[in-house]
């Protein structure tokens, strides 16, 4: 197993397959989009292969491939299919904004990927539009439903956006009440492809479940699975959950069990830290399996606390990335 220098097990890994999307959520990127990695300066799908092979023989058991979009990727399924052969890796989840998965749901299920967490802001088309600059809402309530036909465990990731959705809270939650469904809602981030620290207005995670339990005052606290970021929560009647990400006030990092893989081949081992190395690099000047798996456990050695202490680490360097360089 792999252990960071906290003590804390690492058994996670997301994997951002590409930084590109088809949305253009504000929080996440300026409207005209981002600067695109190079296609040359990608990870291809076989060095990605290759480091999720080495690290899942250390440890690493679960993984979530992101984006961007991951699905705008060509040849993906062909990439899943091959890790999901892998034998030390157990589990495998996807992160979507829905919009292009739903001709691919069965074959998902026959490769035994069965939880999918879908990007959802708002259950208003109108605010969808402003949101995403996309009218693609019904793509993705159609995907929800055949994800829930097919028997998937489906999330829904709402980012509370001050001034935007918050309207939508209560609605998104009722999701919940006759589907099995977890809605998970997120406090904004900077990571928005823009210098600053994102929405001004901010709402927080108490001020999140206060909103919730105006509404709900029975709604109870439950048994939070381990690792999990999200502070879980069970309303009386509900047929599904709910839970509340404080993904700015980062009050989950000390039982933190992830790393993440951007497109280009970095290793970030906090969300909110500059990356630690570039995998890319060493896969292409040679470097052994020995060599890559080293490299990983030097890195934990010197990780940050919590992501408080990872941002300060950056110095000169900001948070100002988008969240579809970093894969969330």
């Amino acid at each position: 197993m792999l252990y960071d220098n906290h003590g804390r097990v690492i058994n996670y890994m997301r994997l951002a397959v590409t930084d590109r999307c088809n949305l253009r959520c504000y929080y996440c990127m300026p409207e005209e989009g981002i600067d695109y990695v190079p296609r040359a300066d990608l990870l291809t799908y076989e060095e990605m292969i290759r480091v999720v092979s080495v690290f899942s023989k250390l440890g690493i058991s679960k993984i979530r491939i992101t984006g961007g979009e991951p699905f705008l990727r060509k040849d993906l399924m062909s990439f899943l299919g091959e890790i999901s052969q892998l034998p030390d890796l157990k589990k495998i989840h996807i992160t979507s904004n829905g919009t292009l998965l739903i001709d691919k749901i069965e074959a998902l299920r026959q490769m035994g990927i069965n939880s999918i967490n879908l990007s959802l802001d708002s259950l208003d088309r109108e605010r969808f539009f402003k949101i995403t600059r996309r009218d693609d809402f019904p793509k993705v309530m159609e995907c929800m439903d055949a994800l829930l036909a097919a028997n998937f465990e489906v999330k829904i990731n709402m980012v509370v956006l001050a001034g935007q959705n918050t309207e939508d809270i209560i609605p998104m939650l009722e999701l919940a009440k006759d589907k099995n469904i977890a809605v998970r809602f997120i406090e904004e981030m900077p990571f928005n492809g823009t210098d600053g620290k994102g929405n001004v207005e901010f709402w927080s995670n108490q001020k999140i479940l206060q909103t919730i339990q105006e509404k709900y005052p029975s709604a109870k606290k439950i048994l939070d699975p381990k690792y999990s970021t999200s502070a879980n929560y069970q309303i009386e009647n509900f047929k599904g959950t709910f839970g509340i990400i404080a993904a700015y006030t980062r009050t989950f990092c000390g039982s933190c069990n992830r790393i993440r893989l951007t497109p280009q081949g970095l290793i970030k081992t906090c969300l909110y830290d500059g990356g630690v190395f570039n995998v890319r690099d060493l896969l292409r000047a040679g470097a052994s399996d020995v060599q890559l798996a080293e490299a990983l456990k030097s890195a934990l050695s010197h990780r940050a606390k919590d992501g408080f202490e990872a941002e300060q680490r950056r110095f000169q360097n900001p948070v100002s990335e988008s969240m579809a360089t970093i894969g969330g």
